[in-house]
């Protein structure tokens, strides 16, 4: 007889294997073994929203052979994740395989790290499978089911088969179409700006113009190029002297350890990584040990490892490095489990090339990760600050020295601090002009999101949890509401449609207010303190019945999604025009359904990519059958193809964007 133990993953597994004795079997459930029938709602909302689960297809093999294990096992360990997703897993499980809630050999075990203490000390302290956590993760799962299986076919007959709507997708995609809009509406607004390179004992260094008569400039004060000559003019001949010198010293705090949404933030911007790499990557670490749990909204520390980080910077850095106790941070989220941990190192020593088997991106991730928790422990950084202020005629210029004192956390974990060494100045100095030059400047629109500033967004107005920010930014590029563009985040035609259509008539859908509301009810849930079924019904009342008397009144929008192209169809000599499809953009005739003319749209980047595809697959033989490869333009778009089709099916995507 033995002692079961069940994880999701067979990664999970292995890591876990090394660290119990023979007389455990650890085996992976593989995910979700159970879940709400694709073919239907399967929410029975007469029945207090009842809903019917079935095992999924892919895991009745599983499920066979855990349910074989599990007879013959003395104690059965639930050890999925810690978080709702994982106890609803854990619940799952043992659903499926028929084990009872009361039964005494069925334990649940959590643990934030993968590391034999962790998992040792679980296995000593179970818990029974908790409820109020499993109901969270059901109410999310039932309201989710009951927006996009309700308002998808609504999509589908009012703009295009094949599109979805979602509680959290749906906002995502309105931030970002609401953001573009801003971008167009936006007014450029012409100013300048005067800057004199100016020189102590040769030592030269520039300052901005930024007041007159003792008042401060606003930015668009001076709005063209004559008025800019004009001060010019006064200036070229004046007398610069020091008027004013303040010196003071600044400290910069080191940022608190990371939860999902700032290591998403930070993988970005500091890697290029997007938020579905990084969380992949993360899956990898935590799964072979290396770092805690992934996903997680708390900044909190366990004071071993605070202790273990402490000696470290001590030991590498020296003592000036340490604060004389350790940083204590505090979570922004209102029901952040503070028994959690913020995602670190399991073992601080492990520096990233030691990390046996993992990739340089893997490798990268890391060292990211435990640079910011060690340097969360650091003293911060003194930075010298001297403001000067230069007066010639009755205007006044300014420039500020900024040095780095001491480096403190920056040691480990650099930052944007800019350096500037001014000369060693006095109050009365006379500078010498050296140079005095005006430059054009235009006001500029707000940036569109990138995926980190979208996660930021999302996560200030509460919308979201750290599980689903990297699924919410895949879906929507994956269902065409929106592309990336040099990294950043633009809406196409269709992404506007349907925002537009769901603005207009399902407002709480994409209400921010509202979202954030339904993700404060799933919390209270998770602590006990609401019934599941309660928030679903408050939700599910009016949004059943606005979609029902709305439905038949909602015009169709599909003609917005046509662009008339100035050219004639071959077949019968009317406009041809863009359509859009479940698979994307394709040229059709406007006669339709008279005459079905269609072929492939090519846009124009899709076109650069085919011109260098050709230059790529000049002389590139296939992978596979080692025939030559070509250009191919296929019903929905261009692809690079094997020239022994259909005897060798090799094939390259070629993206339209």
């Amino acid at each position: 007889m033995s002692n079961l133990v069940i994880v999701e993953s067979p990664a999970k597994a292995k890591t876990i294997n090394k660290y119990l004795g023979s007389s455990y079997v650890v085996t992976a459930s593989f995910g979700h073994v159970r879940d709400l029938p694709k073919s239907k709602t399967g929410i029975d909302v007469e029945k207090d929203f009842e809903p019917t689960y079935i095992t999924i297809q892919k895991s009745k093999k599983v499920v066979s052979q855990l349910k074989k294990l599990a007879k013959d096992a003395d104690e059965i360990y639930l050890a999925t994740d810690l978080d709702r997703e994982g106890e609803a897993i854990s619940w799952h499980i043992a659903q499926a395989l028929g084990l009872r809630d009361k039964d005494p050999k069925v334990k649940r075990i959590v643990f934030a790290e993968i590391t034999k203490e962790a998992v040792q000390n679980a296995i000593k302290n179970p818990r029974k499978i908790d409820m109020d956590l499993v109901d969270a993760q059901q109410a999310r799962r039932v309201i989710d089911r009951l927006v996009g299986y309700n308002l998808s076919p609504l999509l589908w007959k009012k703009v295009m088969k094949g599109l979805s709507a979602g509680r959290v997708q749906s906002v995502a995609v309105r931030l970002i179409v609401e953001r573009e809009r801003e971008i167009e509406e936006f007014k450029s607004e012409e100013y300048w700006q005067v800057e004199a390179d100016l020189a102590k004992n040769k030592k030269t260094f520039t300052a901005k113009l930024i007041a007159c008569d003792g008042k401060r400039l606003d930015k668009l004060e001076i709005k063209n190029e004559k008025e800019a000559e004009k001060i010019e003019q006064k200036l070229k001949d004046g007398r610069y002297e020091v008027n004013k010198i303040d010196q003071k010293e600044e400290k910069k705090y080191p940022y608190a350890p990371f939860t999902t949404s700032t290591m998403q933030q930070e993988a970005a911007n500091r890697l290029g990584f997007s938020a579905k790499q990084t969380m992949r990557l993360a899956q990898s670490l935590y799964e072979a040990g290396h770092i805690t749990y992934m996903r997680t909204d708390s900044v909190n520390l366990s004071s071993q490892a605070v202790g273990e980080a402490r000696q470290l910077i001590k030991s590498e850095f020296g003592a000036e490095y340490l604060p004389d106790s350790p940083r204590l941070y505090k979570s922004k989220a209102r029901l952040t489990q503070e028994a959690h941990e913020a995602i670190r190192p399991t073992n601080f020593a492990k520096t990233p090339d030691q990390l046996s088997g993992f990739d340089p991106r893997s490798q990268k991730l890391y060292d990211l990760v435990r640079k910011r928790t060690l340097a969360s422990q650091m003293k911060e950084a003194t930075l010298g600050i001297t403001d000067v202020r230069i007066g010639c005629v009755n205007y006044t210029f300014a420039v500020r020295g900024q040095m780095i004192k001491f480096y403190g956390f920056l040691k480990i974990y650099p930052d944007k601090v800019t350096q500037t060494q001014l000369p060693d100045l006095k109050v009365k100095d006379i500078l010498d002009l050296v140079k005095l030059s005006k430059s054009q400047h235009f006001t500029q629109p707000p940036a569109r999101y990138s995926e980190a500033t979208l996660i930021k967004a999302l996560e200030e107005k509460g919308i979201g949890r750290p599980s689903t920010y990297a699924p919410t930014i895949s879906t929507i590029q994956d269902r065409g509401y929106v592309e990336k563009e040099q990294g950043r985040l633009k809406p196409e035609k269709i992404g506007f449609v349907v925002n537009d259509l769901l603005v207009k008539n399902f407002s709480d859908i994409v209400d921010y207010e509202f979202t954030a509301k339904v993700e404060g009810d799933l919390d209270k849930i998770a602590a006990g303190e609401l019934k599941w079924q309660d928030p679903v019904r408050k939700f599910y009342e009016p949004f059943i019945k606005d979609l029902n008397e709305k439905t038949d009144l909602i015009e169709s929008e599909k003609a917005k999604l046509s662009e008339e192209l100035d050219e004639k169809c071959p077949e019968c000599g009317k406009n041809l025009v863009i359509k859009y499809s479940r698979n994307g953009r394709f040229i059709g005739c406007s006669g339709f359904p008279d005459c079905k003319y269609t072929r492939s749209f090519i846009s124009e980047k899709a076109q650069a990519k085919i011109d260098q595809g050709e230059k790529q697959i000049d002389g590139k033989k296939c992978p596979k059958c080692g025939s030559d490869l070509k250009v191919v333009n296929g019903k929905f778009g261009p692809f690079i193809g094997c020239s022994k089709y259909p005897d060798c099916k090799y094939m390259e995507r070629i993206s339209n964007k």
